[in-house]
């Protein structure tokens, strides 16, 4: 694995565990449209490096390290970089659109980085076969088929689970 991906994992792990440590730290720094509307912006990042606990933690870290090396090898660091960012950012940006007047509204976590990752690596190889659950299917299938979840679940709202991060993370890893 790079070392540009290692230094993201580290972060994520860093800041998550000094979250889970620190409520004041968390509440501060998690994604919240109220705080944002209020010229908070930094929330847009730095929720990115925050998750609710380590189960949400290692799944968002485990995806990104199965992804990572495919795109770095296409791309490069920088591009990698780039992509991981402004999929954080958009994804957080859609999910503000959606939700900019609940003001109760809180997020934290890299999903919306990691599906941008996800889904360039799928863009960028073509040919790739994942493994969802047992069965093997083209990465492409298992693309459009997560794009159709995300938005069907974005219209139930009866999870707790950032769909719009989400979708907004895979537009922007699709197109970035």
């Amino acid at each position: 694995m790079n070392s540009v991906a290692i230094l993201i994992i580290i972060s994520n792990i860093f800041f998550s565990y000094k979250g889970f440590k620190n409520r004041i730290f968390f509440n501060r720094y998690k994604f919240s449209p109220y705080y944002i509307k209020k010229g908070d912006k930094i929330r847009y990042f730095s929720s990115g490096f925050l998750h609710v606990d380590t189960t949400h933690l290692i799944v968002n870290m485990f995806t990104l390290f199965f992804f990572v090396d495919s795109v770095i090898f296409r791309v490069g660091e920088i591009n990698f970089l780039i992509i991981y960012f402004v999929s954080l950012i958009f994804g957080n940006w859609l999910t503000y659109r959606f939700n900019s007047n609940n003001p109760n509204y809180s997020a934290v976590g890299a999903s919306g980085a990691v599906m941008g990752i996800v889904y360039s690596a799928i863009l960028l190889n073509p040919d790739m076969t994942l493994i969802f659950f047992v069965l093997p299917m083209p990465g492409y299938i298992f693309g459009l088929g997560y794009l159709f979840y995300s938005i069907y679940s974005m219209k139930r709202v009866n999870d707790n689970i950032g769909h719009e991060a989400h979708l907004g993370g895979a537009i922007a890893g699709f197109f970035t």
